[in-house]
Formats: C-alpha cells, structure tokens, sequence
C-alpha cells in the first residue's frame, strides 16, 4: 500500500477515520526554518469537520501534537512527526455495514484487493486523512512563505461563479460557510446544498486553486511534468472526479490563435491560457486549477447493495422502538427494495408479533422469502 507523496519533501500518513489517531511524518523539511504551530492550527481548525450546518457533523477538536523534528519554534532538519488523535468516534454507528458494501465506496473494492477491511467509517480509505495533508500543506506553506495560495469553492450542483479569479476578493473566501469568494454566489450555493439535503442526498462542487510568484522553471519537461504532479496530488484526494488547469476543457473550443498565450517582453505573458505551466515547466505566471468532486457517497436514503457472504441475501430494516404514527412510511421504505425481507422493532426480531401484525393487517405485504441475514439501519 502506497502511503508517502513527495519528491524531496515527502509526507507519509497513517491511520484510520475510527482509530486512536491519525498522523504523518514529514521529511525533507531544511532545518532552521520557523514554524508557527498557531497557523498550522488554524488551518486544521478550517478543515475540521461539524463546524457549519452544510458539512458532517462529526465533532472533532482536531487538535495538532507534533512529536518531533520542531524544538523551540523551529525545524531541526529531522522527521517531523505528528498526530491527531480521533475523539469523536462512533464505531459502533458501522455495525450494520459490516458485512454489506455501501455504494460508491472503496468498501467492496478495498476488500477484494487487500482480503480484510476497517468498516469504522471507511478506515484507512476514509477522508480523515486527509487532516494530516493540511499539517503538512501548511508547514510547506509557511518554508514558501513568498507563493501565495487561495483556494476557494467555485460552483456547487448548477450554480457557478462566473468570474475569473483575478476578479474576486479572496478575503472574502472566509465570510461565509461555502468557503465562495462571490458573496452573492455563496449564498445560493449553501441554498442548494441546505435543500439537497432536506432530501437526503447531497450535491457535487468545483475547487479552484491560484498560486501566484511561482519561479521560472519547476517541472520536467517530460515525465514528472508539473500539471501531471499536481494532478496525481489533487485525484488522490477522496471523492476528486476531474483535474484541470489553464483553459482546461473549454480549451477546445477556442482556435490555436486564440489560445496562445503572447509573449511580453520580460518574459511574461499576455494571456495565462496555459495556467502558468507550458511544456511541463513553470513559466512564471500564476498557476491555477480546477478540481471537481462527485456528490458525496454517504447520503440519507435507501440504496441496494450486497451482502458479502451471500450476494443474493435478504434485508431486515430493524428499529430501536415503535411508533405506530410511523409505521406506514416505514413499511414503504422497506417494500421499495426487492432485497428487503421484513420489518422489526427493538434490540431483537420479534418475529412472531410481525406475523401476527401481517395477519390482522390486509394492506402489508408478507416478506417473500425467509430472512437468513439481519442488517440494522
């Protein structure tokens, strides 16, 4: 299993979403350099989870312990180790998906490929890991203290933001729940996402990335291209579906004539078509990219899936208590899949009283088939 990303600064990361923690080492990192753990805090305290309405709700404190490679403010030239420790963890909430596969996840593929798997929260290939990219993210960040990088969300379902970055205020990224820097588009923006999930289900969104005073000259021209290092970086994010930079696809809908970026005489460039990279290479000007991520798997509705000892296997939805009020919505969730056997109540199937509700009850529907397998929901 590959866990390490970098060249000469490289990040290695482990742990899993219910473990005791998650944490990485960084190396590569020139000794002498100073370090504000605040700042690096406060990046963590960004990412967190629960911190809005429109985001999980898991609630994490997040909070950095560095176990080495800093003393006294600053990089000894050595590792830097690091861990979060996971507060919030609920393993108990993944019972039911023990021995099934949700859609859209690495569950079923994870398993097949390694023959064993966390189902806590996804484990190891949950997105809680990546807390331990913005630990390093930051320290990186702060060695380059003279590149700037903004980030900001730049549509969500439908709704865009129909600006060029040189156009927005990046202050204003941080004013509102979205992470937009278009006021008025992040507020439709967390409409939608509000709504979506009114109905259980959740919406996709793009990320746009700008990195201004990058030198002349970073890249290969060949392999280890700068947009393909980027773009290894960003798809190995979790949920990531698409990577562009530059004109990206509406490139081909312009003539090369167009396109081309002009020349100045200083060596900059009319235009920024090529997003900052030609031919692998850095040129310069301001590096900026798209990234795309699907609507998040984990939604609040009914899906088919298998169960992994036996493919063709029954589903009883089971209930922590009765209420009768209820009781017709609950037979409907349960009759809309073909999988779903039965219905029961409390901490064991009541078998017996579901009969003797069927019985005294003309509209239900008796389960087809003998349920060999219970799954709690």
């Amino acid at each position: 299993m590959s866990n390490t990303f970098g060249n000469l600064f490289t990040l290695t990361t482990f742990g899993e979403s219910h473990g005791e923690c998650i944490g990485g080492i960084i190396d590569g990192c020139p000794a002498g350099k100073k370090i504000d753990i605040k700042s690096v805090q406060t990046d963590l305290d960004r990412r967190k989870p629960g911190q809005s309405k429109i985001v999980t709700q898991r609630k994490e404190d997040d909070q950095l312990e560095i176990l080495s490679g800093i003393f006294e403010g600053k990089t000894t030239g050595t590792p830097i180790g690091f861990i979060i420790k996971n507060k919030d963890h609920k393993s108990k909430d993944y019972n039911h998906i023990k021995e099934s596969f949700r859609p859209s996840h690495a569950d079923y593929v994870y398993e097949k490929k390694y023959g064993n798997r966390d189902y806590r929260g996804g484990g190891r290939s949950s997105a809680r890991e990546t807390a331990c990219r913005v630990v390093a993210g930051s320290i990186a960040k702060q060695i380059l203290d003279n590149v700037k990088i903004n980030a900001y969300v730049s549509s969500v379902g439908n709704i865009s933001v129909n600006k060029s970055h040189s156009e927005l205020d990046f202050d204003n990224t941080e004013k509102n729940n979205v992470r937009c820097p278009d006021l008025d588009g992040a507020k439709e923006m967390e409409e939608l996402i509000l709504k979506v999930r009114k109905d259980g289900d959740t919406v996709g969104g793009v990320v746009t990335c700008v990195i201004k005073n990058t030198p002349v000259g970073l890249g290969e021209p060949v392999f280890k291209k700068l947009h393909s290092e980027l773009g290894a970086a960003m798809l190995s994010i979790n949920a990531v579906k698409g990577f562009e930079y530059g004109s990206g696809f509406n490139g081909v809908k312009m003539r090369g004539s167009d396109h081309n970026d002009i020349i100045n005489s200083d060596g900059t460039t009319k235009t920024n078509n090529s997003g900052g990279i030609q031919g692998g290479i850095s040129n310069g000007m301001d590096r900026f990219f798209n990234v795309a991520f699907k609507p998040v798997a984990t939604i609040k509705q009914n899906q088919e899936t298998i169960n992994k000892n036996d493919p063709d296997v029954g589903v009883i939805f089971k209930y922590n208590y009765l209420q009768i009020e209820k009781l017709p919505a609950w037979l409907s969730i349960v009759r809309s899949n073909r999988k779903n056997v039965g219905l029961a109540f409390g901490e064991n199937i009541f078998w017996e009283q579901w009969e003797k509700f069927l019985k005294t009850n003309a509209n239900a529907i008796a389960p087809s088939k003998t349920p060999r397998e219970v799954d709690t929901c």
